[in-house]
């Protein structure tokens, strides 16, 4: 059996300026903007540049409910882990660019780690694994 994760959905308010926040903040990728006409709604994929195959879904919330969980997608825990192959080129590049770190850079026995908040508020870890986990 060979599976990998492909997309995770992340609820955002509007599609225009979670691309912007993904694409010209962080960096990453616009793999795909497509309209469905079907469902009224775009289909966005951005990703992390480089070798990896994870990307994100940006998901525009469609009722009530869903606009209640944007920002908080895992209940003030941190949801999504950016790994990198140089922390601190990264971490001056986010800060220049206004990214809020809300817990500084640390070593940890894994690596060198530190949480910033996207558009929305979900946190991330930025990190940069020195014990040969993936």
């Amino acid at each position: 059996m060979n599976q990998t994760l492909a997309l995770i959905a992340l609820v955002v308010r509007d599609y225009d300026e979670a691309i912007d926040f993904y694409v010209n903040t962080l960096g990453f990728i616009l793999v795909e903007d497509s309209y469905q006409p079907e469902q009224d709604k775009r289909w966005v994929v951005v990703k992390p540049a480089g070798d990896g195959s994870t990307s994100l879904l940006l998901a525009r919330a469609s009722t009530a409910h869903q606009q209640d969980y944007i920002g908080d997608q895992a209940g003030g825990r941190v949801f999504l882990f950016l790994r990198t192959d140089d922390f601190w080129r990264d971490h001056k590049t986010l800060v220049a660019r206004g990214v809020e770190f809300i817990r500084d850079p640390k070593e940890a026995s894994y690596g060198t780690v530190a949480v910033f908040k996207d558009l929305y508020g979900n946190l991330w870890d930025l990190v940069q694994f020195t014990d040969g986990r993936a």
